[in-house]
């Protein structure tokens, strides 16, 4: 009875990969959900979900939520493939989308969600875009090269809240999530940070 009551009070955490994946890099968000779906199993509190391009429909999910991570593409004038950290609540009260590319959106779901009496707290893992020109559903080499750093990112986030994840898929797949350490520029202090990956 013990362990099932603890299950029971574990926070629970959705993955929202976010992005259109006709407009080649915009989809990076869904692209490294369905990566981290493909390789690991979640504990009971995690859900993985594909986003598309965010709206209203996803307010039933966000708002059952207590965490939420949001994957997608970031537009701060990085050199492609750079990945941010940013705390949702900095998006808030900015209307251009100097960020995520789906940003209005999310910020009027998460408000709505406050409405309903349950906005989780929420984090934004992006990654800067070097093409989102239409009709391409392939990612560019240099957004490609930074998934797995990506992915570590999501990862130690859903650890940072109490998640858990066992690697399904190859061994070698793993070990290059793991072994990645990207260059994150955090907006959380106001500067560049280097993210490590641990191990699991």
């Amino acid at each position: 009875m013990p362990l099932k009551a603890n299950r029971q009070n574990r926070k629970k955490i959705l993955v929202l990969g976010v992005g259109n994946l006709l407009l080649r890099d915009e989809g990076v968000g869904v692209r490294a959900v369905e990566t981290l779906q493909k390789h690991y199993r979640y504990s009971s509190n995690v859900e993985l979900m594909d986003g598309g391009t965010l709206g209203m429909r996803l307010l039933d999910p966000i708002s059952r939520a207590d965490f939420l991570i949001v994957v997608d593409a970031v537009q701060k004038g990085g050199e492609p493939g750079t990945l941010y950290r940013i705390p949702v609540g900095k998006l808030a009260g900015r209307l251009t989308f100097k960020n995520s590319l789906h940003q209005v959106d999310l910020v009027e779901t998460l408000a709505c969600a406050e409405l309903l009496g349950n906005r989780p707290a929420a984090v934004l893992i992006g990654m800067e875009p070097a093409d989102i020109s239409p009709w391409s559903m392939e990612l560019t080499s240099r957004v490609k090269q930074h998934l797995h750093q990506m992915c570590a990112m999501v990862l130690e986030e859903i650890t940072r809240a109490g998640g858990h994840f066992t690697p399904t898929g190859s061994l070698a797949e793993h070990s290059a999530v793991l072994a990645a350490v990207p260059e994150e520029h955090s907006e959380e202090n106001g500067h560049v940070s280097r993210h490590t990956g641990r191990n699991h």
